[in-house]
């Protein structure tokens, strides 16, 4: 999660690249299977109870959910909101992998065993060694913060700095955490925006039809109506629980790297000591 390959073979393209065709092409398959028939059939139905003189209120199937998500503008915004939870669904997984590691000892230390200047270098080659032996621990926010904090103790000698070091790690690993949610903001901004234009489109339709309803047939534009509040109606649905789980994900990743800097004050930091015959000769000098 610390650093991702570039490029179309990346997971940050191939996710987002694949949910998209993957959900597009299981709406496709669930309107044409199950949406379409039934709509025609309650249309249908529709028909011939008009033809009897029967009210359209009291065909109960009017008001069926495969009515309110017939229209183009619906079935486009299912497609996002696929998408979105897609990417989400990677998002959580991704931390969950990272979150695994947290039961892991990198460094194993004997019982009132610390860790010096002279020795960080040591553990930073043996910690380096089993991150690349290691698939799994690559590009995780966990070891390279480890790796970090070692690196700058043998530099620096001062605790204070490797502290700092798991921090600015830890912040930097935040704010990519965050920037990768911008395709899902754009998602659930998009889902709303589509309803409305089917809202448009509908009163559109409605205007059009106006001669129809003065002549007593009211039928189209009703339809026409119902196209512009349905595709508001599920777009707004959509939205409220697409910004939920994001918002459930951004905790989940915020906790993480929270943690993190935890895990690594008390595994590690907090071990590191600067012998005192270093103070000594300081202060001698």
């Amino acid at each position: 999660m610390t650093s991702r390959n570039k490029g179309i073979l990346s997971p940050d393209f191939l996710v987002p690249t694949i949910s998209l065709i993957l959900s597009l092409l299981l709406v496709e398959f669930y309107y044409r299977v199950a949406v379409t028939p039934r709509v025609k059939d309650i249309e249908m139905k529709q028909k011939l109870l008009t033809a009897q003189g029967v009210s359209a209120g009291a065909n109960s199937e009017q008001r069926s959910i495969y009515v309110i998500i017939k229209d183009p503008e619906q079935q486009c915004e299912i497609v996002f909101a696929l998408w979105g939870f897609a990417i989400l669904g990677h998002k959580l997984m991704q931390v969950r992998a990272e979150r695994r590691l947290f039961k892991h000892d990198f460094i194993r230390l004997q019982p009132g065993e610390r860790i010096i200047p002279e020795d960080a270098l040591d553990r930073y080659k043996e910690l380096r060694t089993a991150v690349d032996r290691e698939a799994k621990w690559r590009d995780r926010l966990l070891p390279e913060a480890m790796l970090a904090a070692l690196h700058r103790f043998h530099a620096t000698s001062s605790i204070q700095d490797a502290a700092n070091a798991v921090k600015e790690r830890a912040e930097l690993v935040a704010d990519r955490l965050d920037s990768s949610l911008s395709l899902v903001r754009y998602i659930a901004w998009a889902i709303p925006a589509i309803g409305f234009i089917g809202t448009v489109r509908g009163i559109g339709l409605a205007l059009s039809f106006a001669q129809d309803a003065i002549k007593g047939d009211i039928g189209p534009v009703t339809d026409a109506l119902g196209l512009a509040f349905n595709s508001t109606l599920v777009a707004l649905v959509i939205s409220m629980v697409l910004m939920y789980i994001m918002h459930i994900v951004q905790s989940r990743q915020e906790a993480f790297v929270i943690e993190t800097q935890t895990y690594c004050r008390t595994k590690l930091i907090d071990v590191m000591k600067v012998p005192v015959r270093e103070e000594s000769a300081g202060n001698l000098a």
